[in-house]
């Protein structure tokens, strides 16, 4: 599977260590920059690119980071087909995706360290949506908004 990255100059650290991370568990890595860091840069430019290809179909899932994951998801979220969250803790990274079917997780590398960072990376990236009735029901209501 190849996984779309992006990050602004607050959450560059944390791209590159978790594209390497990654890299090493043998994913493909499509990376969107940042690629160097910048702290002038702004985090649309590099999000929503990636959101678009994940809204696209080109992607199937993404990780977008910024200082604090709620600018990311925010422009995550403004690209028709993307489901972005702020992700935390354990819990929500494996069940946004099989409940809620979310491609694009969002984290802060301001706020999030390396190690809790991988954990909830793998939960997202090894989750699978359930494809329930009421799930399915409420993703089309979602999408509905998008029309």
């Amino acid at each position: 599977m190849e996984i779309g990255m992006a990050a602004d100059h607050g959450g560059f650290e944390l791209k590159e260590k978790i594209k390497s991370f990654l890299r090493d568990k043998g994913y493909t890595i499509k990376d969107f920059g940042a690629n160097k860091l910048d702290s002038t840069d702004d985090y649309p430019d590099f999000v929503v690119p990636l959101a678009k290809e994940i809204g696209s179909g080109k992607i199937e899932k993404g990780i977008a980071i910024c200082g604090s994951g709620i600018g990311a998801s925010v422009a995550g979220n403004k690209v028709k087909g993307v489901r972005a969250a702020l992700i935390t803790d354990y819990f929500s990274a494996h069940q946004g995706v099989e409940d809620d079917n979310m491609n694009l997780l969002c984290l802060g590398g301001r706020v999030t360290g390396y190690a809790s960072a991988e954990e909830l990376v793998m939960a997202y990236l090894n989750a699978k949506f359930s494809g329930l009735e009421r799930h399915n029901r409420r993703l089309q209501k979602v999408a509905s908004l998008e029309k």
